[in-house]
């Protein structure tokens, strides 16, 4: 099969022939129609994942899939064989991730059926940017009203948070420059959401609309601590770049360090939420297979929103 893969790291992902994966017991062979990059996906070409993970090299990269059931192995309980779904790879090892025509993963965790209503192409750009995002939000459990900083709102994560945390009768301030990125996050939603430039003097803007500081901070991107000192006393911050109480520095803060859990319940209702158009992916740019190392580029060029890699039409 076709695959993005490296033979070490760090290293620009190529697109090569390795052999077409088989299921282990409890495990789902999917015939994968759609992907998107992910930091993650970024990080380990990077080599920044080295010593944090095994690697097995041919290593294939990517871990959103959405696709149709192939084949299903010994226990694999759930799923039917040409059934639509999707979700994250979740296995203790890099090596068989879904930037490829197929993928193996395990049937209970990380895989949901995608429901009538929602595409392929967007579902493959859903399962770990919606994690995360649903995650953050959920720890930190803005009140209707409370003021929500997120950082890193113009990301594929950010995106996703700006909506849940309006939907919820959040008072959102997303980080954005003017112009592009400005009218992108302003476009996400129905909803109110003001907005601070994090190239300009960031403490002062967002003091300026919170005096007495923010409820609440999602950190997905810039300086941590910065940003937690935007809080209010008994605030709550949530990060997905590693930051814990130690590094914050702020003992009246509750502190959550985020890892995304893509369970089937947290995709479920990140998807019935995008099948209804509650929730939009912001699928802002496509590449095929064969041009994934274009979007590797891309990505890190800071395209907003989300990069889908689409192994056939969707």
């Amino acid at each position: 099969m076709r695959a993005v893969t490296l033979n070490s790291v760090p290293e620009a992902p190529a697109v090569t022939e390795v052999p077409t994966p088989s299921p282990e017991a409890g495990e789902v062979l999917v015939r994968v129609t759609a992907s998107s990059i992910n930091g993650f996906d970024t990080a380990t070409a990077a080599g920044y994942l080295q010593g944090v993970m095994e690697h097995r090299f041919p290593l294939v990269a990517g871990k959103d899939f959405a696709g149709t059931v192939e084949a299903l192995g010994e226990g694999a309980d759930g799923f039917a064989v040409g059934q639509a779904v999707f979700g994250v790879v979740m296995k203790p090892f890099l090596g068989t991730g879904s930037l490829a025509q197929y993928v193996t993963v395990s049937a209970g965790y990380g895989i949901a059926p995608i429901p009538e209503g929602l595409s392929a192409a967007t579902a493959g750009a859903l399962g770990l940017a919606g994690a995360a995002a649903l995650d953050s939000l959920n720890a930190v459990a803005p009140a209707d009203g409370e003021t929500v900083l997120i950082s890193g709102a113009t990301g594929g994560v950010g995106a996703l948070a700006v909506q849940l945390a309006a939907a919820r009768g959040a008072r959102v301030i997303a980080t954005a420059r003017p112009g592009a990125e400005a009218d992108f996050v302003t476009g996400l939603t129905d909803a109110k959401v003001e907005l601070v430039d994090f190239g300009g003097d960031l403490p002062a803007q967002v003091r300026a609309l919170a005096p007495e500081g923010v409820d609440a901070v999602l950190h997905l991107a810039g300086d941590g601590p910065l940003l937690a000192s935007l809080l209010r006393p008994g605030g709550r911050f949530a990060s997905t770049l590693g930051l814990n109480a130690d590094a914050v520095r702020k003992p009246d803060v509750t502190v959550h360090t985020i890892m995304a859990d893509p369970n089937a319940q947290t995709l479920t209702v990140l998807a019935e939420q995008a099948a209804s158009g509650a929730l939009r992916v912001p699928v802002t740019a496509t590449y095929p297979l064969e041009q994934a190392p274009q979007a590797f580029a891309a990505f890190g060029a800071g395209t907003l929103g989300k990069i889908a890699v689409t192994t056939k039409e969707v």
